[in-house]
């Protein structure tokens, strides 16, 4: 509570002395795109304004009465396409540097960005893309600044409702998700992430750090590979090199510094840490579990040469994962006695710590760029369950102790041959190490199991890639191809680069000069999880390396129409169909493990079969306003179906089958820098799977268990309801001489609309605290269900210093 009426003294105290300033400066060169030399006397002006300059003999160019707040910068030359920047932030105090690379104009140019459009696109991925800048991420409500949950907003992305940040792509699995961050692949990017999948409740990166987020649902480049549903590239800021600058955020979950400037006078840095208070509030709010994390961000650039540049970038995170054992003092309401009494019981204390490294080192040619990326990755992920929390060896449920690390190399050449060509292609090579020791009781509909082995696994992966575009007809069609040959050393299947060949194409057609046609098909291919890979029988063989488990598959097909009526507004439609093979299948419980990840602890740690098949398939209807006269806004609907098969191969509605995805986001900046935004959600519920009420009672599952076993017979034959949502956000901002302070209001649930998750089952409790066992059945509880349900408004308030 002190910390609260800490934040609100200084709010009112901002409000009764800021004095707000008008204007600011921006700096920077123009360089040539592929030669990276400078480039004279070149028209610069702040976007949507009147307000520019013409850069000097040297490249280099200042605007001064500039707009305070984010701004783009616009470039144009004669025999140059014109260019817009990213979001920039200015105040009195920061003075953004940009270094706007140029590209050559050509009537039969290989990649046609429509520079001057605030909507940009490429030969390679000329649909199904969209990006993000960082006013986007800051100002998105509900999203409390984390990317992942604003990504969630966006078009054929269906999330749960609650608090995690499962990204659920036209359909598919959170775990056939990549992320990139400065072309370096990042493995872990939420904080408690299921291993197996990709969610988890808060994200790593830091919206400080991130200049922009590029977002692929498919025609995904031959360059990026192991991706059956997305590809997600975060692009993060450069230091200012003129001059440190400092931003400490305060939110009511945790609270973090950034630091960006010069280490000399060709190297930058940025760099951040973040700790979490959640712990105090969850106490504080008499919740059953108290997690914490911190975690920690950087990059350093450094300009060796003209034509050469190095970046050394970092990220990770540490995690801890307690249980709140005194949660029901002084509580009285039963239902919730009961409720935290079911989490208790259920959720083990868990532990983790990741991080990721690498080095990204780009020499420019006078017509390639060559790439060479290093970067090496590692998880520790640990987890505790005791029956009953005694914490007796005895009562031991699950110990599970995991490590996954890996060190990649990639090199990647782009280059502009005759003719206007764009060639791309390169190597990669990993090596991994995979360890897994695990105790753990399992309970099903056939009763109690015991997972007890230890598994150490060594691998070596490689892939070979190459893309190949140009355009014809007078610049009006545009096509690309591409290959990838992906490979692993885990057994003679994956060992065969043929097995994992990947083609894919898109084209691009101009009907005329707003409206685009645009297709794209490919394959894709997806080594499983290293909790797959590494798991071993009771007779400690790789199980599943001896059932020949392959790299998961699929084929998408995607097409659609695209209309830029003007600069800053886009409409899209787009259909898409994806087929699925080779998916991981349970033995253990009959079911495809596509329809696992939404959920904390572990995917894939058991035998499995690469038999599954699946489809996901639908239509995609977008619009979209970047900017006019202060407001903009984005509605976008989704109808997808899901599908895969069970046990007797039958295609039903998957986990992911949500139907319906509407979302409408929209804001308005006002005078005296205010802001006020909304998003409204509606999401098609689920299917779920119903308890197996009798398998459940056994009082030998159930002290396993301690939940509902469910009846995967009826695998997905229930559905939740339609949920919807309505968030809201608003923003004041005030700039001084020497500071900026931004204040935000974020309001998640405005209307308390209530959503429905799977109810728990429990035993019923005598007055002593003991579970009742059934009179005429002495082996079996007696169980009732306790409803699952939440629609509680959050208000989320934060501070955002700018030095």
């Amino acid at each position: 509570m002190k910390k609260q009426f800490l934040f609100i003294g200084i709010f009112l105290f901002t409000i009764l002395v800021g004095v707000s300033q008008n204007t600011g400066v921006v700096s920077g060169k123009i360089i040539d795109k592929e030669s990276r030399g400078i480039i004279p006397f070149v028209n610069v002006i702040i976007s949507g304004t009147s307000i520019g300059t013409v850069s000097n003999e040297n490249g280099v160019f200042s605007i001064t009465n500039v707009p305070l707040g984010f701004v783009k910068v616009q470039v144009s030359l004669l025999g140059y396409q014109t260019t817009v920047s990213e979001d920039y932030l200015v105040t009195l105090e920061k003075s953004p540097y940009i270094v706007v690379e140029l590209a050559q104009s050509s009537e039969e140019l290989d990649e046609v960005l429509i520079e001057s459009r605030l909507f940009k696109k490429s030969i390679e991925n000329p649909l199904s893309v969209q990006t993000l800048g960082i006013t986007e991420i800051e100002k998105n409500p509900g999203g409390n600044r984390d990317i992942l949950k604003v990504i969630q907003s966006l078009p054929g992305v269906a999330s749960n409702p609650g608090f995690r940040n499962d990204i659920i792509i036209r359909g598919g699995s959170p775990s056939e998700n990549k992320f990139y961050v400065d072309g370096i692949e990042v493995p872990v990017i939420n904080h408690f992430q299921t291993q197996g999948s990709s969610g988890g409740p808060v994200g790593i990166m830091n919206a400080d750090l991130i200049r922009k987020v590029d977002f692929y649902t498919s025609a995904f480049s031959a360059n990026r590979g192991n991706a059956l549903s997305s590809v997600i590239e975060f692009t993060q800021k450069d230091g200012n090199p003129n001059k440190i600058n400092s931003r400490v955020t305060l939110g009511t979950s945790d609270a973090g510094i950034t630091l960006d400037g010069p280490l000399s006078s060709k190297t930058t840095f940025i760099a951040s840490m973040r700790q979490s208070y959640l712990q105090l509030l969850f106490k504080l709010i008499k919740l059953p579990f108290l997690p914490t994390y911190n975690d920690f961000q950087f990059k350093v650039k450094h300009q060796i040469s003209e034509n050469d540049e190095i970046s050394i970038i970092g990220l990770g995170a540490i995690d801890n994962f307690e249980l709140n054992e005194d949660v029901n003092d002084d509580v009285t309401d039963e239902e919730t006695i009961k409720r935290n009494r079911y989490i208790l019981s259920n959720i083990p204390v868990q532990e983790q710590w990741n991080y990721t490294v690498g080095i990204n080192y780009k020499h420019y040619g006078k017509h390639s760029m060559r790439q060479f990326v290093l970067s090496r990755n590692e998880w520790s992920n640990n987890a505790k369950k005791y029956f009953n929390n005694t914490f007796l060896p005895s009562d031991l449920i699950l110990k599970y102790d995991s490590k996954e690390i890996e060190n990649k190399f990639r090199f990647e050449n782009t280059s502009t041959l005759k003719n206007n060509y764009k060639l791309n292609f390169g190597v990669g090579l990993e090596s991994a190490k995979y360890s897994n020791s695990t105790f753990q009781k399992i309970a099903n509909t056939s009763g109690v199991s015991i997972i007890n082995f230890a598994s150490d696994l060594n691998m070596l992966k490689y892939n070979i890639f190459s893309q190949i575009s140009r355009r014809f007809v007078k610049s009006k069609l545009g096509v690309s191809a591409g290959i990838r040959f992906d490979g692993a050393d885990y057994n003679s299947e994956m060992k065969n680069l043929f097995n994992q060949f990947s083609p894919r194409v898109s084209l691009t057609y101009g009907i005329n000069e707003k409206l685009n046609f645009n297709a794209s098909t490919g394959i894709y291919n997806q080594l499983p999880a290293y909790t797959v890979l590494g798991y071993r029988d009771s007779s400690n063989n790789l199980i599943n390396k001896e059932n020949g488990l392959k790299y998961i598959n699929v084929t998408h097909y995607v097409s659609g129409l695209e209309l830029n009526s003007n600069a800053t507004s886009k409409v899209s439609l787009e259909g898409f169909y994806k087929s699925y093979k080779n998916y991981p299948f349970s033995v253990r419980d009959q079911i495809s493990l596509a329809n696992l990840g939404s959920d904390f602890g572990v995917v894939g740690n058991e035998e499995v079969t690469s038999t599954s098949k699946g489809r996901a398939y639908g239509v995609e209807v977008l619009a979209q306003k970047k900017s006019y006269n202060g407001l903009y806004g984005i509605v976008s609907y989704t109808f997808v179906k899901s599908e895969f098969q069970n046990s007797i191969n039958k295609y039903i509605p998957s986990s992911w089958d949500n139907r319906h995805l509407l979302t409408i986001t929209a804001g308005k900046k006002l005078k005296k820098n205010w802001e006020i935004g909304g998003k409204f959600r509606l999401i098609g519920g689920q299917p779920y799977t119903p308890y197996d009420v009798n398998a459940s009672s056994l009082i030998e599952n159930y002290d396993v268990s301690n939940s509902g076993i469910l009846d995967y017979s009826k695998l997905n034959s229930e559905r939740f309801n339609t949920y919807h949502q309505l968030d809201v956000r608003l923003d004041k901002t005030w700039y001084w001489k020497k500071m900026s302070l931004n204040f935000y209001l974020d309001i998640q649930n405005l209307y308390a609309s209530e959503s429905t998750s799977q109810s728990y089952l429990i035993p019923l409790i005598d007055n002593n605290g003991n579970r009742v066992i059934n009179s005429s059945d002495s082996s079996r509880y007696n169980l009732e269900e306790i409803e699952n349900s939440s629609g509680n408004v959050l208000p989320r308030f934060g501070l955002i210093f700018d030095f």
